[in-house]
């Protein structure tokens, strides 16, 4: 039995126990990946990888659910992340629209068919979606790269589906030649970002993001079927130190416009992930619950995994809108003054992050029934696990202890008479500890 397998050992009711360590690494990719997009500091993409370790993570969740057929897992994947999608989709289309965008009339669209294939992407993403790069003012109540923002999180979907439908394959060739396949996406990255092979447009960049996070997802299918587990511990720290070691030098001599972000330096981000994913799961515990230190933040964790593609989908266009919400401060009586005024400007990230929070909390309450609809379960509000216990605690409690058969009455058995056996210190046995 793997490492995983036993955190998923079933309960008396029979569901699965989900492994509350994984549960914690995607509620912290979640929150990098908000305040990455708030604040842009390049730092944050060395100290936590956010997307390679949530690529690893689903990773292992499509290697255990391939114990099935395949076209039925692959099935039931696309039901679970496309009716997210269609509601966001639904809702950022129509945005654009009644902001004036005309994509059949935009040249970097195209018209007629191509045109209307390439929106279809906002529903089913096989490709990166159109947008206008510019939309409105610079002046105007939001930036006018508002529309790039909102659709920029749809790249994940993109690498997630392609994922999803090629996992049969990689899970197989991963099964036949492990290491082999376990690295050949940084190999592939290698030779993409070095220009030794060269892919133009939006499916150069699909081919990128898959390279790049394609060990994430496999070293998913390692934690799953056991396989990093039994790599002996020295072996892998010193393996995800080299290629971690291989990343920073290679983000050294070309930084891009953001410094040391990872997100513009292709094979320095697969380099880093890759080695950071494989430390965080060889040393990854079993947390049926949280550590008794963390279990205050088990509802938030329990309410960001059950909501994570709702959070994910739309946090950047909510983030775009504090921005004209904290600008209404500059209106108040009291912020006439230059100080005041450059007080809030010194401080503007803290109120944007402040602000943010509630509209996610807004966006879960109002969207994220839908990834319960789609899942195939009751729609649910708020779902943080508040009274999950209470109910199978009052069933264990209202079940009867079953009768134990009373042990028929042995025949006493005359025995010799012995003088008792004395221990160390006089103590007879039985008397005592």
């Amino acid at each position: 039995m793997t490492r995983t397998d036993t955190a998923l050992a079933r309960t008396g009711t029979g569901g699965p126990v989900r492994d509350r360590y994984l549960d914690l690494l995607r509620s912290l990719a979640l929150l990098r990946v908000v305040v990455y997009h708030l604040f842009g500091w390049p730092w944050l993409t060395v100290l936590f990888p956010s997307m390679g370790v949530m690529f690893a993570l689903a990773g292992s969740l499509m290697a255990r659910s391939l114990s099935r057929p395949a076209a039925q897992v692959i099935r039931g994947r696309l039901r679970r992340l496309l009716p997210p999608l269609w509601l966001f989709g639904a809702v950022l289309l129509t945005l654009l629209l009644t902001a004036g965008w005309r994509p059949l009339h935009d040249p970097d669209v195209g018209g007629g068919w191509t045109g209307w294939a390439r929106l279809s992407t906002y529903f089913l993403p096989f490709g990166a979606p159109p947008y206008p790069e510019h939309l409105g003012s610079a002046s105007g109540l939001l930036d006018d790269t508002w529309a790039e923002q909102a659709a920029g999180p749809l790249w994940y979907l993109r690498a997630y589906l392609w994922f999803v439908l090629l996992s049969p394959l990689l899970l197989r060739a991963f099964r036949k030649w492990p290491l082999p396949t376990a690295l050949a996406p940084l190999v592939l990255t290698a030779v993409v970002s070095t220009g030794l092979l060269t892919i133009p447009g939006e499916t150069g960049n699909a081919v990128t993001d898959f390279a790049v996070y394609g060990g994430c997802w496999i070293l998913g299918f390692a934690h799953q079927e056991g396989v990093l587990a039994r790599v002996p511990r020295y072996a892998a720290v010193s393996l995800a130190c080299g290629v971690m070691a291989v990343g920073l030098w290679w983000a050294s001599g070309h930084r891009g416009p953001g410094g040391w972000d990872l997100n513009d330096i292709p094979l320095a981000q697969a380099c880093w992930s890759f080695g950071a994913v494989v430390l965080l799961l060889q040393y990854a515990p079993s947390w049926r619950e949280l550590p008794r230190r963390l279990r205050r933040w088990d509802r938030p964790i329990t309410l960001s995994n059950n909501r994570a593609v709702t959070i994910y989908l739309w946090h950047n266009t909510l983030i775009m809108a504090t921005f004209p919400i904290v600008d209404q401060a500059y209106n108040l009586p009291f912020m006439d003054s230059d100080r005041a005024a450059g007080f809030l400007d010194s401080t503007y990230g803290f109120w944007t992050f402040l602000a943010v929070w509630p509209l996610i909390v807004t966006a879960v309450i109002a969207f994220g029934w839908v990834e319960d609809v789609a899942a195939g379960r009751r729609a649910r509000v708020w779902p943080d696990g508040r009274g999950r216990e209470r109910p199978r605690r009052r069933r264990e409690r209202a079940r009867p202890e079953p009768e134990r058969a009373r042990p028929e009455p042995e025949r006493a058995r005359p025995e010799p008479e012995r003088a008792p056996r004395t221990h160390r210190g006089g103590r007879a046995p039985g008397q005592g500890r």
